[in-house]
């Protein structure tokens, strides 16, 4: 287990109140990590981090719940301060929080939802990266995992706004990796494909749109949360120590 060892580590993951950002959380917690829940809805936020408590805490705290909505900046401040208050620091920064208010054609995408895609999936990650990576320089040691897509790898016809921030994300946890790989501080992504998730319900819940979906996949089936949890958990971890700018797909071979 040392390999994967997180014992000892402080990780705040966004979006974490369900889908893979809970699964990430609570294998996180397995590993030794401590953990903080974060998504806008303080109650949810508070069930999550219970449920890891009784789990995983084998009597200790181990998750700590912070709301936050990522589209504001001094939220985004404050779950940084409160986490450093709780816990005195952050070695891991999961960017899982996201959002998708239009499902169709690019060419009737109001402005506003434009703006609030490339806001949420890249701006507020831009500036939580920015608000913890001085503490990881001075520590030199630390790791950042954008929760990005497979849409950012290609074309869709209902997605494409999405798609251009998922492609924008790879794009930062480049830019992390070269100005600050020489402060051995980490920045990688994981690009998951058709995951079985309420964000995701509009591909899934459609037979007909998962159907196609699943025609193209050699696993035939789309995934769990919990089958991109481990990924993270590498990242964050030893294993991963010569690893940085890069993209984890996992998609059951749809890309290919």
């Amino acid at each position: 287990m040392e390999l994967f060892d997180l014992s000892g580590k402080v990780a705040v993951i966004t979006g974490s109140t369900k889908g893979i950002g809970e699964a990430i959380a609570h294998r996180f917690a397995e590993h030794g990590a401590r953990v903080v829940i974060s998504s806008r809805k303080a109650d949810a936020c508070a069930r999550v981090a219970g449920e890891i408590n009784a789990k995983w805490g084998k009597g200790r705290e181990v998750a700590y719940p912070i709301p936050c909505n990522i589209n504001l900046r001094e939220q985004l401040e404050g779950l940084v301060a409160q986490t450093r208050a709780k816990w005195g620091k952050i070695d891991v920064l999961v960017c899982n929080a996201a959002v998708n208010p239009v499902f169709g054609s690019m060419s009737q995408i109001p402005d506003e939802a434009f703006d609030k895609i490339m806001g949420a999936n890249v701006r507020s990650n831009h500036q939580l990266c920015n608000l913890v990576i001085p503490e990881m320089v001075e520590r030199r040691d630390g790791s950042v995992i954008i929760v990005s897509s497979i849409g950012g790898l290609r074309g869709s016809p209902v997605l494409g706004a999405y798609c251009i921030s998922k492609a924008a994300d790879f794009q930062l946890a480049r830019n992390i990796a070269v100005e600050f790989g020489a402060h051995n501080v980490r920045a990688n992504c994981i690009a998951p494909g058709l995951v079985k998730t309420d964000f995701a319900k509009a591909l899934w819940d459609n037979p007909e749109i998962l159907a196609r979906s699943t025609s193209t996949s050699p696993l035939k089936r789309i995934g769990e949360p919990d089958e991109i949890a481990g990924a993270a958990v590498f990242l964050a971890s030893k294993a991963a120590a010569f690893m940085t700018g890069q993209a984890i797909v996992i998609d059951g071979g749809v890309t290919i």
